[in-house]
């Protein structure tokens, strides 16, 4: 799993607007300062305005909206499976996502297309259940072989059917990107829910991008309540 060209925006503006209801833009502290590791500006959170924003995230979801319009942008490759789930939340994030349908076939099947660890975890390592482990083996090379010769087939005869059948076949752990854009709202929503979910995706892979984020320990786990 891959979280690539992150961009955050909006600080400025959604700070001042968190200072709209009382007039209160004068108090503000923070500014842009230039950030010599990557040669831009960044935009520095003043005590002032921190404080603020932190007051508000302990008044709720209605006083915290102000985090709604501090928007994400990245890029995404994970699992299918990964991102049924992803698909739940509706609400503050948009995706754009590579089209199986258009491109499925493009290349040719290879493991690199797949999430597939824990296959190689159970094959590779010393069990019990030897017989299971070569049975799983044997099928995942299989899949594989029998994805790529019906991709094939289907390059050939220029059929639809076979793009039909690999779509039917494709193991869930084929690999997806999509470009996602999100807001420190929604980020945090996710963190509460999934921080320790069993899949790795999302107690590790998401927490840990979520946590490189600016100002991720003082806005979006800011006394972060764990669902």
């Amino acid at each position: 799993m891959k979280f690539e060209n992150t961009e955050v925006f909006n600080f400025e503006g959604a700070l001042r607007g968190l200072r709209n209801p009382k007039d209160s833009w004068h108090l503000s502290d923070s500014r842009y300062i230039h950030d010599d590791n990557y040669d831009k500006l960044f935009y520095e959170i003043g005590k002032n305005d921190l404080n603020l924003a932190q007051r508000m995230i302990k008044g709720g979801s209605t006083h915290s909206k102000y985090m709604r319009q501090i928007f994400v942008s990245v890029d995404i490759t994970a699992p299918r499976y990964w991102w049924s789930e992803f698909d739940t939340y509706k609400i503050g994030t948009t995706a754009n996502s590579s089209s199986t349908m258009h491109k499925l076939t493009a290349y040719p099947m290879n493991p690199e297309m797949f999430e597939s660890d824990g296959i190689k975890e159970l094959t590779e390592g010393d069990t019990d259940d030897n017989n299971l482990n070569l049975t799983i083996n044997e099928w995942w090379e299989n899949t594989i072989e029998l994805l790529e010769k019906i991709r094939t087939k289907g390059k050939e005869t220029k059929h639809f059917k076979y793009k039909r059948i690999m779509k039917q076949m494709l193991p869930e752990g084929f690999f997806q990107k999509r470009t996602v854009t999100l807001n420190y709202a929604s980020i945090r929503h996710m963190a509460a829910s999934r921080s320790h979910h069993q899949l790795i995706e999302w107690n590790t892979d998401f927490i840990n991008w979520a946590k490189s984020l600016p100002y991720a320990d003082e806005l979006i786990f800011y006394e972060l309540k764990y669902e």
